[in-house]
C-alpha cells in the first residue's frame, strides 16, 4: 500500500505540547523572540477582528462542523489564518492554530484565560468540579493533592501491567486472525486503568464503564445536531446519557466506600494507586467526596479513551508502514526481554512511531479556554468571554510547520547518529526541520497540561513494542475514517492482520522507505 490516508466522515477525501516529559510546563516563557502580535494588549493597540466568513442566520457555522467538524477547522485555518471567527447558534468562537498565539494562550499568559462556559456546559454533567473544568485555587488544590500519582517514579511503577496485559492481547490472537485494533485497545486501555490506577475492583464494573463510554461518544458525536444541544434538553441521546453516567457514578461511590472501609493510607503519596490517593486527599480534606469522583469519572474517561485511540492510530499506522515496523521491531527485539520503562530511552524509532501517530491523528481534536479580558492574538482584536478552540488537529497538518503533513513519516522525528542523540524517552523528539514548539501539542501545554502525559506516553511505548516482540502487523481497513466526538475516533472497526513473528527481526531493511 502507498502512504496511510485518511477521509473525515465529510464526503471529501483526505490523506491521513510539544509533550515533553523532561521540561517542567509551569515554568516554561517565551523568549525574546516571542511574536509581538500575539502581546498584552495595550490602550493604544487597534487591531482588527479576525476574519468570520460564511454561515447560516440563527445556525451559524453548525451545519459545517456536523457535516465534518475536522475539515472544517483545516478549511478555516488554511484559507483566513490562525485566529479565524465561527458561530454556534449565535455564539460567536474564534479557531486559534497560529502555534505563537497557542503558546501565549497556554504557557505566557496562561493566567488571562480559563477553560470557561462552554467546555462546562458541554461536560460539566460528566466531569463535574473535578481537576479538568476547576479553576483557580480549586484546581490548584486538586492539583497538589493528586500529582503524586503522577511522578516519574511512581508511572514507572505501572510498566509492569501495561506490558502484562499487551502480553495476554498478543497471546489470545492467532496467526492469521484479523483484529479490530480499536476494540482491543480499548480493551487493553481499561485493563491497565483498572490495575495500575483504580485498583482492581472496577473490574468488575467494566459494563458499567463500557455502557456510559458509549454514551459519552453518542452525546458529543458532531454528526448530530443534537450534539450542540444542552444535556438536559431531553433528546433519547441525552436521556440515555444521563442515566448511564449516573450509574458510573453510582458505581465509583460504591468502589470509594469499600476502599474506606480497607483502611486506606492517611498520606496520598502513600497510596498504592489514583483511587487511593483520591480517598487519601479526600480524608484529608483537600476536596470533597463529590470533587473525588468527578476526578474518578475525568480520569477513568481520559486514561481510558484517550490511550486507546493512541494505542490504535500508532498500531493502525505502523501496519502501514511495513519497513518501519521492522525497524521498530529491530529495536526492541535487541532488548533483553519485554521493555520495561528504564529501556524506553534507547528505542528512538519506537517513540518516533508513537509521537508521530499522536501528530497525525490526536485524539484529543481541541482544546478550549476563554479569555477573562480583551487580549490581542496573531493580531486580531479578541474579546473577553468568547471560545477559543486550540486545534491540535489542524495545527499537526499544516503545511508552513510539517512536510507532507498528511504521511505518517516517524522519520521525521529522528536525527542521524552524528546529529546527536536521537529521540530519547525525556522529550518529544526534534522532529527534524524548523518550527515553533506549539505546532505540536498532543497533550495540550502550560500549568494546564494532561496531567497523565508521562502514564499515557509511557503506556503507548511499551505496549506497542511488547505487541511487535510477538507479532507483525498487516494493514486490511485501507482507508481510516475517523470523526469528532468528544475525542478523535474512528467512524468504522480499525482491522489489521496479526501473523506471529517467530522469526530473526533481521528480514526487512528499516531505511526502506515507501
Amino acid at each position: 500500500m502507498g502512504e496511510t490516508t485518511t477521509r473525515s466522515d465529510g464526503d471529501a477525501d483526505r490523506a491521513t505540547s510539544r509533550a515533553d516529559d523532561g521540561s517542567d510546563p509551569l515554568t516554561e516563557r517565551a523568549g525574546d523572540d516571542a511574536d509581538p502580535s500575539t502581546e498584552r494588549t495595550g490602550d493604544d493597540a487597534d487591531p482588527t477582528r479576525p476574519p468570520a466568513p460564511g454561515g447560516l442566520p440563527l445556525l451559524g457555522n453548525v451545519h459545517e462542523l456536523a457535516s465534518d467538524a475536522l475539515a472544517f477547522y483545516e478549511r478555516r485555518a488554511a484559507t483566513h489564518g490562525g485566529v479565524v471567527r465561527y458561530d454556534v447558534f449565535g455564539t460567536e468562537s474564534y479557531l486559534v492554530t497560529d502555534p505563537a498565539a497557542i503558546r501565549r494562550i497556554l504557557v505566557d499568559d496562561h493566567d488571562r484565560y480559563e477553560k470557561g462556559s462552554m467546555p462546562r456546559e458541554q461536560l460539566g454533567g460528566l466531569l463535574g468540579d473535578g481537576l479538568f473544568l476547576a479553576e483557580g485555587d480549586d484546581w490548584r488544590d486538586q492539583r497538589t493533592a493528586i500529582r503524586s500519582a503522577f511522578f516519574r517514579e511512581r508511572v514507572a511503577e505501572y510498566g509492569d501491567p501495561m506490558v502484562d496485559h499487551a502480553r495476554r492481547a498478543a497471546a489470545s490472537w492467532d496467526d492469521g486472525d484479523v483484529v479490530d485494533v480499536h476494540a482491543a485497545a480499548t480493551d487493553y486501555a481499561f485493563d491497565v486503568l483498572a490495575e495500575s490506577l483504580l485498583g482492581s475492583d472496577v473490574e468488575r464494573e467494566r459494563e458499567t464503564v463500557r455502557a456510559a463510554a458509549e454514551s459519552v461518544t453518542e452525546r458529543f458525536d458532531t454528526r448530530r445536531l443534537t450534539s450542540f444541544l444542552p444535556a438536559w434538553v431531553p433528546t433519547p441521546t441525552n436521556r440515555r446519557y444521563r442515566r448511564r453516567l449516573d450509574a458510573l457514578r453510582s458505581t465509583i461511590r460504591d468502589l470509594v466506600a469499600e476502599r474506606r472501609a480497607a483502611d486506606p493510607p492517611a498520606n496520598p503519596g502513600a497510596a498504592d494507586d489514583l483511587l487511593g490517593t483520591l480517598v487519601a486527599a479526600a480524608d484529608m480534606g483537600a476536596m470533597d467526596d463529590d470533587r473525588l469522583v468527578d476526578n474518578a469519572v475525568t480520569f477513568l474517561f481520559a486514561g481510558h479513551e484517550t490511550s486507546a485511540l493512541g494505542l490504535t492510530y500508532t498500531l493502525y499506522c505502523l501496519a502501514d508502514r511495513p519497513a518501519f515496523q521492522d525497524r521498530v521491531r529491530r529495536e526492541v527485539a535487541a532488548l533483553d526481554g519485554d521493555p520495561e520503562p528504564a529501556d524506553l530511552r534507547a528505542c528512538p524509532a519506537l517513540t518516533a512511531a508513537v509521537d508521530e501517530a499522536l501528530r497525525l491523528y490526536p485524539p484529543v481534536h481541541s482544546f478550549f479556554r476563554e479569555p477573562t479580558e480583551p487580549v490581542t492574538l496573531g493580531g486580531h482584536r479578541v474579546p473577553a468571554g468568547v471560545v477559543l478552540t486550540l486545534s491540535p488537529w489542524a495545527v499537526h497538518r499544516d503545511e508552513r510547520w510539517w512536510d507532507d503533513p498528511e504521511a505518517y513519516r516517524p522519520e521525521r522525528w529522528l536525527r542521524d547518529e552524528a546529529a546527536g542523540p536521537a529521540h530519547g524517552d525525556d522529550a518529544a523528539g526534534p522532529a527534524v526541520g524548523e518550527r515553533p514548539e506549539y505546532a505540536y501539542f498532543p497533550f495540550g501545554g502550560g500549568p494546564r497540561h494532561c496531567i497523565g502525559m508521562r502514564f499515557a506516553r509511557q503506556e503507548l511505548r511499551l505496549a506497542t513494542a511488547t505487541l511487535l516482540r510477538r507479532l507483525r502487523l498487516e494493514p486490511v481497513t485501507a482507508d481510516l475514517s475517523v470523526r469528532a466526538s468528544a475525542n478523535t475516533r474512528p467512524a468504522e472497526p480499525v482491522r489489521v492482520r496479526v501473523r506471529t513473528r517467530d522469526e530473526s527481526p533481521e528480514e526487512t531493511d528499516p531505511a526502506v522507505s515507501r
